[in-house]
């Protein structure tokens, strides 16, 4: 008889429609079943010995909220016998109902030891038991990357991973295949408040370095060194194949599925190992080959999701944080049928708008990076970059200026949406930042920079006081000194901060309603509740 491995996890939704991704423990026919005749059916896929299926929920109705039941050849694995939650249900908002929306990013899952969690209190934990009391529930959740950890792996999967290797042999306790990739997802997905929560909550995902290798494609001299060594190939494959699979498969619309060749040849094989990892090998070889980046649109919210890692181009002369056509992408996404929505938010893993000495340093390393103080220099740069993890849309200045013409372009003229969000984690606090514009190039929207993490992870003591002393006064008159050593141009935009910088296991919230916003961070207390840390209103009607 097949069983329930992972999942369910209840993904994409529309005002009828709905995707519910699950791992099986052998072939068989899935199905989701509501009890007002919604429902679907599709038969599990395989990749490395895995099974897995995304079954498609017709029928649903806008507005209403019906519970669902999982069934594997017929026999019912979901909700799990005696589960002290609520039943998983499937919503859908109104057209014209507020629109709730949590994210957050950095989600190490490493279970508790001796009943005393290493980080902290788990933000998506308290969240779930926020849910599951009746409590306010998000319309959709983002998470903005490292959903898992390749290369910083618990006690727990480091045992896991001596039993089945020596990890004397690179790349040591961090991940090295696809099969371990799974233990990763397993990990992070089975914890029981987090499973009952994606199983009733939409998700929608983008990586970030940790889901493959900590500051992943940061220069091309970095991926030149990492090619050489003899697992990064297997690494990379794996990481990208497990990502398709757990992760983007459920970003896509019923419709994208069905016209994603991708997605059909691996269906239609008994076993589309072969298939994925040909996919993954070539958008290792050819990134501009392969979109990961998505839209989605909530009633008048438009969603753009951007990969800011994958699809980099690193030559130094020619250095820009996505390659052309994923450029382009973004822009007609952003400029198309303006009217059609209230609020915009980009969400990028690494943030837009940083602390100032931060933001000042990152553009100063790129222009010795590309050679203007000179060789030497150059080679200094590529050193600091790498230990300091200068790789955020400052470390690519061209990019920079460019989301900043966009942004302003896209919240100009009556067709402006009443706020244009940057939503961002990476950086291990939370923060808002405000940018302005020369008058003449001013946008109408509100725009602002939110950064929100980790949802479950360490800050040590020393990066909070870095991060305090980057936004203050003496910050800014050092980078000001590093960037004309760098012979750095200005960026085409100034900003403020206007709250934080904030740290702790925490997930921010917009409700947005007509062309109001408001915005919330709640910060995961060791009571397993979530405290209100900061309330304000963004924009109004």
């Amino acid at each position: 008889m097949a069983g329930l491995r992972l999942g369910p996890l209840l993904r994409y939704t529309d005002g009828s429609s709905a995707t519910v991704w699950v791992e099986t423990s052998r072939p068989c026919t899935a199905e989701v079943r509501c009890p007002d005749g919604a429902g679907g059916t599709t038969r599990t896929f395989q990749v490395a010995g895995h099974h897995y299926a995304l079954v498609p929920v017709s029928g649903l109705t806008p507005g209403t909220s019906t519970s669902y039941d999982v069934l594997l050849d017929g026999t019912r694995v979901w909700p799990l016998p005696e589960s002290r939650f609520p039943p998983s249900v499937i919503r859908l908002p109104a057209e014209d109902d507020e629109l709730r929306v949590t994210f957050g990013s950095c989600r190490w899952a490493a279970p508790p030891a001796d009943g005393q969690d290493p980080v902290g209190p788990d933000a998506l934990d308290s969240l779930a038991a926020r849910v599951a009391a009746g409590g306010e529930r998000p319309d959709v959740l983002l998470l903005l990357g490292d959903q898992v950890y390749a290369d910083e792996t618990s006690e727990e999967t480091r045992r896991w991973l001596a039993a089945r290797r020596d990890l004397s042999d690179p790349p040591g306790a961090e991940v090295a295949d696809y099969e371990e990739y799974t233990r990763l997802y397993y990990e992070s997905w089975l914890d029981p408040e987090v499973r009952w929560l994606l199983s009733t909550v939409p998700s929608y995902m983008i990586f970030d370095d940790h889901d493959v290798i900590d500051d992943w494609n940061t220069s091309a001299a970095w991926l030149a060194d990492v090619r050489a060594t003899p697992w990064w190939q297997e690494r990379l494959l794996s990481g990208l194949m497990s990502y398709w699979v757990h992760q983007h498969l459920g970003n896509l619309s019923p419709a994208e599925l069905a016209a994603d060749p991708l997605y059909t040849a691996v269906r239609d094989s008994p076993d589309g190992t072969d298939e994925l990892r040909a996919f993954a090998a070539k958008a290792d070889a050819d990134p501009a080959s392969v979109r990961w980046s998505y839209r989605r649109d909530f009633g008048r919210v438009r969603l753009l999701m951007v990969d800011t890692r994958a699809a980099r181009v690193l030559d130094e002369r020619n250095r820009s944080m996505l390659e052309p056509g994923e450029a382009q992408w973004l822009r007609e996404q952003a400029l198309a049928d303006r009217e059609s929505y209230d609020h915009l938010l980009v969400g990028t893993s690494l943030p837009w708008l940083l602390p100032h000495l931060v933001h000042d340093l990152e553009t100063w390393d790129a222009a010795l990076c590309r050679g203007e103080r000179g060789t030497r220099w150059a080679e200094f740069g590529e050193r600091l970059r790498r230990g300091a993890d200068l790789e955020h849309w400052a470390a690519f200045p061209a990019s920079f200026a460019e989301l900043a013409g966009l942004i302003a372009r896209t919240g100009s003229g009556p067709e402006a949406p009443a706020s244009i969000c940057v939503l961002s984690g990476d950086v291990h606090h939370a923060y808002v930042a405000e940018p302005a514009w020369p008058a003449d190039t001013a946008p109408a929207s509100r725009v602002l920079q939110l950064t929100c993490s980790p949802v479950h992870n360490s800050v040590p003591p020393t990066i909070r006081a870095g991060f305090r002393f980057g936004w203050s006064a003496l910050a800014r008159l050092l980078g000001r000194r590093l960037t004309r050593h760098g012979r750095c141009a200005q960026p085409p935009v100034t900003w403020r901060k206007r709250g934080g910088p904030w740290f702790g296991n925490q997930l921010m919230t917009l409700t947005l309603h007509g062309r109001s916003a408001r915005l919330r961070l709640e910060r995961a207390r060791r009571n397993g509740t979530l405290k209100t840390v900061e309330e304000s209103t963004l924009t109004t009607s």
